[in-house]
């Protein structure tokens, strides 16, 4: 019991040692300034995010592995790092308000939400999608891991991630505490999932390019995926109609292979004019 207290302790110690080393560069002018800027995008974004989220649980294996008499389980290990995460979520929610008295006691996404379903909805519902952090780790993964063979394999487009895979609501004015660090989970979660969607496109285009029979299912994922109605063969046509088109939309070597609509095959003609 003594090494799960121990534990819990040095988690919450640490990852609020994190966050002021974060302040304290936010505050060091240009050169700190600059740091921030490139934590906040790509893989290094990938590094903060999995060291705050995935961190301690990595933490709590290691600890319980390597104590010689745990005294605890495994699951106690990994339930003391998510408390220890919790509260480290609102100790550091609350300070950063009181640093901001005059944010906190003005209009606030909190406040209004509080009053628009109720106190303990708005706030079990927002703890309720912290459940969904493994499930976008394991999204970006399939990005860093699945996708680029894909690249080298078949020619499917690559991505800059510093475009997708980036946070920047905390330069928002108004922000603070609770508003500012789930707002900055959102910032990141839509990110990987717009990238995701983004990757799909091209492998749904270039290995199964055939609408749904289902028009209710095609009206729903014409929205993520354009060229259902953008080029995709119709349900009722045949499998020549299937080669033709990737004979048309995939010519041979030389280029990426991107869906439709994606932004290598737009080329612009300019006219000009006396």
């Amino acid at each position: 019991m003594q090494t799960l207290l121990w534990f819990f302790g040095a988690c919450v110690g640490a990852l609020m040692l994190s966050t002021i080393v974060l302040h304290v560069l936010a505050r060091l002018g240009r050169l700190g300034s600059a740091v921030c800027d490139a934590l906040a995008r790509g893989y290094l974004l990938d590094l903060a995010v999995f060291y705050f989220t995935h961190g301690p649980w990595v933490a709590a294996a290691i600890v319980w592995y390597r104590s010689p008499q745990p005294g605890a389980g495994l699951w106690a290990f990994l339930g003391a790092a998510i408390a220890a995460q919790s509260l480290t979520l609102v100790l550091w929610s609350w300070m950063h308000e009181a640093m901001n008295p005059g944010i906190r006691k003005g209009p606030r996404i909190v406040s209004t939400l509080n009053r628009r379903v109720g106190w303990f909805r708005n706030h079990a519902a927002v703890w309720w999608t912290a459940l969904a952090v493994p499930l976008f780790t394991m999204i970006r993964l399939g990005e860093i891991l699945l996708y680029p063979p894909l690249h080298w394999l078949v020619r499917l487009p690559k991505y800059n991630v510093n475009e997708w895979i980036n946070v920047s609501r905390q330069k928002f004015s108004g922000l603070v505490g609770y508003d500012l660090i789930w707002c900055l989970y959102c910032d990141w979660m839509t990110g990987v999932w717009s990238l995701g969607s983004e990757m799909l496109r091209n492998v749904e285009s270039f290995w199964c390019p055939i609408k749904y029979t289902s028009p209710e299912k095609c009206e729903k994922c014409c929205i993520d995926f354009p060229d259902i109605n953008g080029g995709w063969v119709d349900s009722k046509g045949t499998i020549a109609d299937v080669a033709s088109l990737l004979e048309q939309k995939y010519p041979g070597p030389g280029g990426e292979n991107g869906w439709f609509g994606h932004p290598t095959r737009v080329r612009l003609t300019v006219k000009r004019t006396d």
